[in-house]
């Protein structure tokens, strides 16, 4: 298993906000994993924007918030 860092925050106009955030640590096999883990959890459906290979970027259905997804660096 690995460790993913995850960051919800805010948009505006399309662009991460962070007039609020809220940061989650969850173990998964895989990115799309821990993703699926966090839709559970939170009853909210995301969209993969882009992915730099080191760093990923979810908009969640709505549009009203992002996620960015990492590999924690303990891994």
């Amino acid at each position: 298993m690995k460790t993913y860092n995850i960051e919800i925050t805010d948009t505006f106009g399309g662009d991460a906000n962070y007039s609020w955030v809220t940061r989650h640590t969850i173990k998964a096999n895989t990115q799309r994993g821990a993703i699926w883990k966090l839709s559970r959890d939170s009853g909210m459906s995301w969209r993969k924007q882009y992915d730099t290979g080191d760093m990923a970027r979810y908009d969640s259905v709505s549009g009203a918030t992002c996620l960015f997804i990492e590999l924690s660096e303990e891994n």
